[in-house]
């Protein structure tokens, strides 16, 4: 019973037949236990039986002779039929359960018959107690039972790959607002700019992708990328490059209701050909963006850290950590192995917004979950630094 089953059924598969036997008797639990007990119980009681005729012989009826003999019995099936071998086979459950197997197959064939018997009568007081047994189920587990195995796979897993399947097990848990980029970070261009601004821009942009704006209201009217761009400008000279021409080499914006998992997103991604989304509400206003390799990254970790919104964003400090209120509270918890709650807003600065209800002055501290904060700069609006405290 204690032997690892995901464990068995690979050596099984393997044609290890110790396996393969250990396997056939677990699925049928009620049968395999009827064996074990019934053997068990007729060792039990033939050897008490057999020392009180025993001590009968040699002392006679004496009831103190046949107390005695009562518990010494009843102590040595404790420790040599009960105890001990309960305790080894726990110990070294896959070794025992193999070879046990080849005696307990054969065994519950030949003793099948009173095995049936007797579970007619066990399972007649299960139905009378409304008692459902379903021994035959297969062994799923919850994502939950399943990032607890991994984290207690010790030097089992290497930590680079514990870290990734975690990652994986927690895309249907982790939405793309914990994840994206804020719409205040993005960058993007206006369609009333002259060329030579929107060129200009373009040259010290770090995304492959640029977000065109409207020029009456800001709205989104697609987006482009830099690589097209080039491939114009290496065939016509720059002074042909027009605003027309930015709009003809621009893609339809890909619009991304909020409240998406990361599961559901990868795979749209890869259904609709998709690289890059757009995060919007239920009123349609603009959040922020998430790109392919975000999800990526959230999987194997940061692989393009020159980025301006991959630099990092929490800086030692002597007691602490000063963190950019822009941080998400997923990458927050992650890097500095916090516990502080993801239901609610997703950055530090909505954290710290939340908490106060108001804009907090500079040099204002807190404590929040058992973490101490401290108010470095906010302005516009915002929280821009944190400190937090070790």
């Amino acid at each position: 019973m204690a032997i690892n089953r995901y464990r068995l059924k690979h050596l099984a598969k393997e044609g290890n037949k110790g396996a393969v036997l250990a396997n056939k008797l677990l699925d049928e639990t009620d049968k395999l236990l009827s064996v074990i007990l019934l053997c068990n119980n007729f060792c039990n009681a033939a050897s008490a039986t057999l020392v009180t005729v025993l001590v009968v012989e040699l002392y006679g009826e004496d009831e103190y002779f046949i107390m005695a003999g009562t518990i010494f019995t009843t102590f040595l099936i404790l420790i040599f039929s009960e105890i001990s071998p309960k305790v080894i086979a726990a110990a070294h459950a896959e070794k025992l359960a193999l070879k046990c197997s080849f005696i307990l197959f054969p065994l519950l064939k030949v003793l099948y018959p009173i095995v049936w018997f007797v579970n007619l009568f066990v399972l007649g007081l299960l139905k009378i107690l409304n008692i459902k047994t379903v021994f035959n189920q297969k062994h799923l587990i919850t994502m939950d039972e399943l990032k607890s195995i991994v984290s207690d796979s010790g030097h089992f897993l290497p930590n680079k790959n514990k870290a990734i399947f975690l990652n994986l097990i927690d895309l249907e848990k982790v939405t793309i607002e914990d994840i994206m980029l804020p719409h205040t970070s993005v960058e993007s261009i206006n369609l009333n700019q002259s060329i030579d601004e929107i060129l200009e821009k373009i040259s010290n942009f770090h995304h492959n992708r640029i977000i065109l704006k409207n020029t009456d209201n800001e709205s989104i009217f697609g987006v482009v990328e830099i690589q097209k761009i080039f491939k114009f400008l290496l065939k016509n000279s720059k002074e042909k490059f027009t605003v027309e021409d930015l709009k003809n080499l621009k893609d339809d914006p890909y619009f991304i209701p909020s409240g998406t998992t990361l599961y559901k997103q990868i795979q749209q991604f890869q259904d609709n050909q998709e690289k890059l989304g757009l995060i919007v509400n239920e009123h349609g206003d603009f959040l922020g963006l998430i790109s392919l390799e975000d999800i990526l990254e959230e999987i194997i970790g940061e692989f393009n850290i020159e980025l301006p919104s991959k630099l990092s964003k929490v800086t030692f400090d002597q007691d602490g950590w000063i963190v950019d209120g822009g941080i998400t509270i997923r990458e927050l918890n992650k890097k500095l192995k916090l516990n502080l709650p993801t239901s609610g807003p997703k950055t530090l600065n909505g954290l710290v917004l939340e908490f106060f209800e108001e804009i907090p002055e500079p040099n204002t501290s807190f404590k929040f979950h058992g973490t101490a904060f401290e108010i470095i700069n906010s302005q516009d609006k915002t929280v821009k630094t944190v400190k937090i405290f070790k």
